[in-house]
């Protein structure tokens, strides 16, 4: 993938490997198997399948020790969540981050703590500009 472009969204089979690969840094295709069979119970190629879509859409690199291969995040976590963060904006509310904002409030999504912690981090952000 050409790092101009933004990686492909993830389904939810996939957001839970990548979870697990997140937590743990550097992972086997066996370790993620594992980690997942109580929730998603995969067969070892199925989730090899999945670390190689994964990695095409940008999300892992790989690289072998011996003949086995581990798996590393090529995104934090953050990162990504961020850029979902930004096509919601963009999809659903014509871009306007204040759109979002204040729907967020009007619906009780953000309590009283967590607008205290964004106003004071926006006030932050306007002292770092002045």
């Amino acid at each position: 993938m050409r790092s101009d472009q933004e990686p492909k969204n993830l389904s939810e089979l996939e957001h839970s490997i990548m979870e697990f690969v997140w937590t743990h840094r550097r992972c086997t295709a066996e370790a993620c198997r594992e980690a997942l069979a109580a929730e998603h119970p995969m067969k070892d190629s199925t989730v090899r399948t999945l670390l190689r879509r994964l990695e095409a859409k940008g999300y892992v690199e790989h690289q072998v020790e011996g003949r086995t291969f581990l798996y590393q995040p090529t995104q934090a976590q953050n990162t990504v969540a961020a850029r979902a963060v930004q096509q919601i904006i963009d999809k659903l509310c014509g871009g306007s981050v204040e759109e979002l904002l204040v729907g967020m409030v009007d619906h009780d999504v953000l309590d009283r703590k967590q607008l205290q912690r964004l106003a004071q981090k926006i006030a932050a952000k306007k002292g770092e500009s002045q």
